[in-house]
């Protein structure tokens, strides 16, 4: 069967239509009192990024809510916590400082969507409103936000993201530790010694 490509911007709107004027006039270009409540509310943004050639990575960012600093109506900081080093957002921002966002609150399935520039800070005036169980960020990102708006609830509807009896039964998944090994070739411990590693840094999870 011959597959149709859609390679022009009036092949897409041809076969998808042009957006409302509403969903056109809900973007706007500040942190509003709205945005300001859910990103207060919010435990999880995913932060999407781009190399200077366009190869793109998005990465989750978890802190406990509030951790999120509104400075202003332009801007907004996230901290950066200890990973495994590779880096590849930090990496992106310093070539190309285009960014987005997406804000996810428990158990709401609108979301709320940020893009804008990002700059990597390591130190300012706000580090020490950054400090979590006592761990100061080495850096931080700095977002000045240029378009906000609320996607709308449809994609977790569909998902059924927050209803537990869409969950999969854990047991039924392979671990990490078993995804490592498959992956990594000539690992010299088991699944099952990784799986025990990985589960003692999470216990000890560091800021």
């Amino acid at each position: 069967m011959a597959t149709t490509e859609i390679k022009t911007l009036d092949q897409l709107r041809e076969l998808t239509g042009e957006p409302a004027e509403r969903a056109k006039r809900k973007i706007i270009d500040r942190i509003d009192d709205h945005a300001r409540t859910l990103i207060a509310h919010s435990p999880l943004v995913l932060l999407a990024t781009a190399s200077a050639e366009g190869t793109c990575d998005v990465s989750p960012r978890g802190d406990p809510a509030g951790s999120v600093l509104v400075l202003d109506d332009q801007t907004l900081v996230i901290a950066d916590r200890p990973g495994n080093k590779l880096h590849d957002s930090l990496t992106n921002i310093i070539v190309n400082p285009h960014v987005g966002l997406l804000f996810v609150v428990p158990a709401m399935n609108e979301t709320l969507r940020v893009n804008g520039r990002a700059k990597l800070v390591s130190d300012a005036p706000f580090f020490e409103s950054l400090v979590v169980k006592g761990k100061r960020p080495d850096l931080a990102i700095v977002v000045e936000v240029q378009q906000l708006y609320m996607h709308c609830a449809k994609a977790f509807l569909r998902s059924g993201l927050w209803n537990q009896e869409t969950w999969p039964d854990r047991a039924t998944l392979p671990t990490l530790g078993t995804i490592f090994k498959d992956q990594i070739a000539d690992l010299p411990v088991t699944a099952e010694e990784l799986d025990a590693s990985l589960e003692e840094r999470n216990r000890t999870l560091q800021y």
